[in-house]
């Protein structure tokens, strides 16, 4: 019989008795708690106790959560420890001060028990893919004859295991992630066809590229859930808090490559977060960058990201068909879309239709 696996600890601090309470209840079945009160008791415990994460309330009297993980980085001994921010503050900017503090993730206080424990899960697959990712790093010279497929696996689980974060949030638009990958495989194997871009996708990873697609969203894990999943058009203020998830997006890739030394990979990625959004005649977001200032990357995602925005039902809107779809694209060639790549869209719309019906099966 073989030995029953020991379980995670997860230590919880939060000055409300409440969330304690409640938190405790909700992940005493999977996991080991310690339920803290104050910043000054968690460094105590910690003395004796590892624990897999730490939840930390942001909003504490004596040390605040801010200050809190300051001092848990700057440790080499805690520094790896994964922190989660509870969080009942509304506003974005104090998530990102979290998040470049060095925090994996915030949830939104009075949190909901299955969200919690999702978010939980998922993070802890990702700590445990970084690992064995570095451990990989640390023995690659008795692994060089492997080593371009197991990279490649690798990398896949992480950003696979990142892109399920994301639609776990956005989960209405599920299957996003599959449809706008396969499309994006979709025109990457026209232009290698076309004289135009044969010379500039030669420079390129193309198996790097459409497999970093998968987190050209990833920074909605930033937005609000009464935005993100706001069932109507979004006010003027909405939109602006929803446009930061490009920038949002950059600044999670580039935490997470400054964890890992095999991080190429996440190049295309950045790009792709940043650029997704610009438009051609320079109205985008985030910089406003017109034409070819676009990178190539970005233009394509925005073809392949529009085009499933449209032919899937969102919060606010029903499926468009196939063929209006078409239509709304070929209407914005050298507005929103670089004419080049809607030239090859339309070359290609059959193949379009095609995957969309295969994955809406």
């Amino acid at each position: 019989m073989d030995k029953m696996r020991e379980r995670d600890r997860i230590i919880l601090v939060d000055d409300d008795m409440t969330i304690l309470n409640i938190g405790k209840n909700t992940l005493i079945d999977k996991y080991d708690v310690f339920t803290i009160p104050s910043g000054e008791k968690l460094f105590k415990i910690l003395e004796r106790v590892k624990p897999k994460m730490i939840l930390l309330d942001v909003e504490m009297p004596g040390l605040n959560g801010y200050e809190i993980i300051k001092k848990l980085k700057a440790d080499p001994v805690t520094a790896p420890i994964p922190v989660i921010f509870l969080t009942a503050k509304s506003d974005s900017d104090s998530e990102l001060i979290g998040l470049s503090l060095g925090a994996i993730d915030y949830i939104s206080k009075p949190f909901s028990p299955p969200l919690l424990l999702k978010r939980i899960e998922v993070h802890l697959l990702v700590e445990e893919q970084k690992n064995e990712l570095k451990d990989y790093n640390e023995n690659l010279e008795q692994m060089v004859a492997e080593k371009t497929k197991t990279v490649l696996e690798m990398q896949n689980v992480v950003l696979k295991t990142m892109a399920e974060l994301v639609e776990c949030r956005d989960d209405v638009t599920g299957g996003h992630i599959e449809r706008t990958t396969g499309y994006l495989r979709i025109m990457l194997d026209a232009m290698l066809e076309h004289d135009d871009y044969k010379h500039i996708l030669s420079t390129w990873n193309i198996e790097q590229l459409v497999l970093s697609a998968q987190l050209h969203d990833v920074g909605k894990i930033t937005i609000k859930d009464n935005i993100l999943l706001k069932p109507a058009k979004l006010s003027v203020e909405e939109f602006t808090e929803m446009k930061k998830h490009t920038e949002s997006g950059v600044q999670i890739i580039q935490k997470i490559k400054s964890t890992t030394d095999e991080n190429a990979f996440l190049n295309y990625a950045e790009i792709l977060s940043a650029s997704h959004h610009e438009k051609w005649d320079g109205t985008g977001y985030p910089r406003g960058l017109k034409g070819e200032e676009i990178p190539l990357p970005g233009r394509l995602m925005a073809v392949v990201d529009v085009y499933d925005a449209l032919t899937n039902e969102r919060p606010y809107k029903k499926a468009f068909s196939h063929e209006v779809a078409l239509e709304i694209i070929k209407a914005d060639s050298g507005i929103y879309f670089d004419p080049k790549l809607v030239e090859v869209f339309i070359a290609h719309e059959q193949d379009f239709r095609m995957l969309n019906i295969g994955l809406s099966l």
